[in-house]
């Protein structure tokens, strides 16, 4: 305590020495040191401080920093001054001298700050000078001495709060300083302007509503609100002016698209959304209304009503631009423009976007729960994107309803959207094609309050994964329901495996017997045949094959369907070229098996009704030279007469084409129809819905065409085929040419003769013998011609197999080529 006794009197001795020597360096008073004083105070609190500078800097920066300090206060003289006595510090070395300069030129930099930061030091002069001149100045202006005693106010009150004690303070202003500065920029104001500034918010409150106000006015030519320039205001305020006007005019633009629109509902033109949006609109501008009373009831400033209307200045902005950029549109194209707009980082205008959808977007989502739930389609203005066109029944799923991808809202999914489509499609397709009303009880299961209420999650903007869980349950149910009707209550499958047995001859026993009874119809003309008379051998083959069997409802879809005939290089069509089974699969069944689906059918009907027919031709002649009746025939001619040679050529060159035939009719029968057919059993069993049972039909029947070479890419080899069947035929026609030649000649007898030996008409043995000989010769080079062009057409088939893409026409290849290459 002693020590700190005698350091504190140490001290005050060196600030009274300090003060004596600055105050009158000629004064031989020596004063007592007062220990309380602030200045012995100030000094004891700088010497026990731990002051450290924030980075550590060396002399000559710390040196640098106050000249620079100085010279940036405009103290020139007392910079270069002290330039001149840092250098005479610098240079002192050596005993007796300052070692740490840098930390005493850092002290007094601190002190210096303070000095300049507490009033104690810097305003006592002032004071004092305008406490003495206090007389002098009584001939101001009263404005000009009130300004003087608010800023004694201040400096008194900076006393009082400073005196802190600190090294280093930070003083603020009063918090009616501000109120102080504002009033002295107020007076200025009134001072330089025409008009109160009471007025001009008026003004400014009146145009943002469209009104114009007393001063300021809308103005064609720069289409908006201006203050005249003979009005004089300050520049900031014309400023500002112009900026709060422009609120009047988006609220001037949006209000008058709210007008054409409303005015013009309804019209397809407008729309339930576009209706919708300008409520929305209404209902933003209603509480923008209200924002704009209660301003009018307050004293506020335009810098203060500029504050309070920047919230409204974005929204306006933003609505604005919404009714410019939809002003075109309508319906989902026009919520989803707006969705894009929505998209934003701010959320402010997040929110603002989020709860303007909301209520624009509730007629959309309304025609999807009308859609998914009943099949409605409430669209009388097309603003859905589920478009409905006027079709026949067996064309309802097909091309009835569409995706309209220009009504599609952006936020909602193509493929949400196609669900949606196929969930109304098939809740109408079971009314219009089934006949089927049971779903409507699916449809009380499906609805409940969570599409009705969006808040609960449904129906509305921003729950979108919410509307496509209820989509798809909803689709889930209506489409199981839509299979069963068809796989049981219309037997699809039992219709197709019928198809499968009469139309692509599957049916063996009932197609081999309509050959042979429908032969002998079919040689004839086809413009003379009768369809009723083939009706009555359709079911005359039935009757006598093992279809009679069959659920009458199918036997009763087969019938007969001569197909367009006329004349060929000359030559009239016959029974052949026209015959054709045909199968009528009816509504609801021809959605999936098409009119166009059928003809592909009775393509490959025909196809391989010529495969059977010359296998039939083939059968045929050989029942006709079975090696019996040749014997028989052949002890009746004349020795000299030899058929064997011929014969031999006829069997090998038959046997030939049967084999061809044979592996061909496996190769269709098996691994085409059969393999085929399995793998559409297997794709209806998992199919979910009709997209995917059409789809799978498709797959089926385009695999057939495909293996059967029946498709676009096999027009060569079909082409080289059909050239190969007609070459058999003519083959079939040269053994039938054979036959009644052999047949001719065994029976050509004239009676006895004299000796009791038979004789042969005309010319005797030997005549005979030689028309035989040519007659054979004649059999010879047909057989030539025919063998000839069968091989060289085979060879060409089995040349084009391998450049095929289906895989299995190439083990078609393997089949043929072991027996002849």
């Amino acid at each position: 305590m002693e020590v700190d006794r005698r350091v504190g009197d140490l001290v005050g001795e060196l600030v009274c020495h300090l003060q004596s020597d600055s105050s009158s360096p000629h004064s031989n008073s020596n004063p007592k040191p007062n220990p309380n004083s602030e200045d012995v105070k100030y000094a004891i609190r700088i010497l026990s401080s731990r002051m450290t500078p924030l980075t550590v800097t060396n002399e000559a920066a710390m040196a640098n920093s106050i000249k620079s300090h100085m010279a940036k206060q405009g103290k020139l003289s007392d910079a270069l001054t002290f330039a001149d006595l840092y250098s005479r510090f610098a240079s002192k070395t050596g005993p007796g001298s300052v070692k740490n300069k840098r930390a005493v030129l850092y002290l007094l930099k601190v002190i210096s700050e303070d000095r300049s930061s507490n009033p104690k030091f810097q305003t006592d002069q002032s004071f004092s000078d305008s406490d003495t001149n206090g007389n002098d100045s009584s001939d101001l202006k009263d404005n000009s001495k009130g300004r003087n005693d608010d800023l004694r106010a201040l400096r008194d009150h900076n006393l009082k709060k400073l005196k802190n004690g600190g090294v280093l303070s930070i003083s603020r202003d009063p918090d009616d300083m501000r109120d102080m500065a504002y009033r002295e920029f107020a007076t200025l104001v009134k001072m330089e302007s025409d008009v109160s500034e009471e007025v001009l918010v008026s003004d400014v409150l009146s145009v943002c509503q469209g009104i114009d106000g007393k001063y300021v006015k809308f103005d064609d030519t720069v289409d908006g609100y201006l203050l005249p320039d003979s009005i004089k205001v300050p520049k900031a305020t014309r400023i500002m002016i112009r900026k709060l006007c422009e609120l009047g005019w988006l609220y001037q633009k949006v209000i008058r698209y709210i007008c054409e629109n409303i005015d013009g509902f309804p019209s397809e033109n407008v729309g339930k959304v576009a209706e919708a949006f300008c409520y929305a609109l209404q209902d933003e501008l209603l509480g923008y209304d209200k924002l704009l009373t209660t301003l009018q009831s307050h004293d506020l400033s335009l810098r203060q009503l500029s504050v309070w209307l920047v919230e409204p200045m974005v929204k306006m902005r933003r609505m604005a631009v919404l009714v410019d950029s939809c002003r075109s549109l309508k319906g989902g194209a026009m919520a989803g423009a707006i969705h894009l707009h929505a998209q934003h980082g701010d959320p402010l205008l997040h929110d603002f976007m989020k709860n303007l959808l909301q209520k624009l977007s509730s007629p959309l989502f309304e025609m999807v729960r009308s859609w998914v739930l009943e099949g409605d389609l409430q669209d009388p203005y097309s603003e859905f994107f589920v478009s409905e066109q006027s079709v026949k029944p067996e064309s309802l799923w097909r091309e009835g309803y569409k995706v309209n991808y220009l009504m599609l809202a952006s936020f909602i999914s193509q493929s949400l959207a196609h669900q949606i489509l196929r969930t109304g499609k098939s809740i109408n397709f079971l009314k219009v094609c089934c006949n089927d009303h049971t779903w409507a009880d699916l449809a009380t299961e499906n609805t409940s309050s969570t599409w009705t209420n969006p808040k609960r999650g449904g129906l509305g903007y921003g729950e979108t994964n919410a509307l496509e869980s209820l989509v798809t349950k909803s689709s889930k149910r209506i489409d199981k329901h839509l299979m069963d009707v068809i796989f049981n209550r219309y037997k699809f499958k039992e219709h197709c495996l019928a198809i499968k047995r009469y139309i692509l001859l599957g049916q063996g026993d009932f197609v081999q017997y309509l050959m042979e009874i429908i032969e002998p119809v079919l040689l004839d003309p086809a413009n003379t045949i009768s369809l009723l008379h083939l009706s009555g051998l359709l079911q005359k083959a039935i009757l006598s094959s093992s279809a009679q069997h069959d659920d009458p409802d199918i036997l009763d879809r087969l019938t007969v369907k001569m197909m367009p005939h006329g004349t060929t290089d000359g030559v009239h069509d016959i029974g052949w070229d026209v015959f054709s089974l045909n199968y009528d699969p009816r509504v609801p069944l021809n959605t999936i098996i098409t009119e166009s689906a059928m003809g592909e059918y009775l393509k490959i009907f025909n196809f391989l009704w010529k495969i059977r027919r010359v296998e039939h031709g083939i059968l045929r002649s050989w029942k006709t030279m079975k090696p019996n009746l040749i014997t028989y025939l052949l002890t009746k001619l004349p020795k000299g007469v030899k058929f064997q040679i011929v014969l031999r050529r006829c069997q090998v060159l038959w046997g030939q084409i049967s084999h061809f035939l044979t592996n061909l009719q496996s190769y269709i029968m098996f691994e085409v129809l059969e393999v085929s057919w399995a793998k559409f059993c297997n794709e209806m069993e998992i199919a979910k819905d009709l997209d995917d049972l059409i789809c799978a039909h498709d797959k089926y029947l385009s695999s057939v065409i495909e293996k059967s070479l029946l498709g676009e890419s096999c027009e060569g080899v079909n082409k080289t085929l059909l050239m190969l069947f007609d070459v058999m035929l003519r083959f079939s026609g040269v053994l039938d040419k054979l036959y009644e030649g052999i047949f001719g000649f065994g029976s050509d007898k004239k009676g006895k003769g004299s000796k009791g030996t038979d004789s042969w008409v005309n010319e005797g043995r030997k005549a005979v013998t030689q028309r035989a000989g040519d007659f054979i010769n004649n059999i010879g080079l047909d057989l030539d011609e025919v063998s000839k062009e069968y091989f060289l057409l085979l060879k060409g088939f089995i040349c084009q197999l391998p450049m095929q893409q289906h895989v299995d026409l190439k083990f078609l290849m393997f089949r043929l080529d072991s027996g002849y290459c």
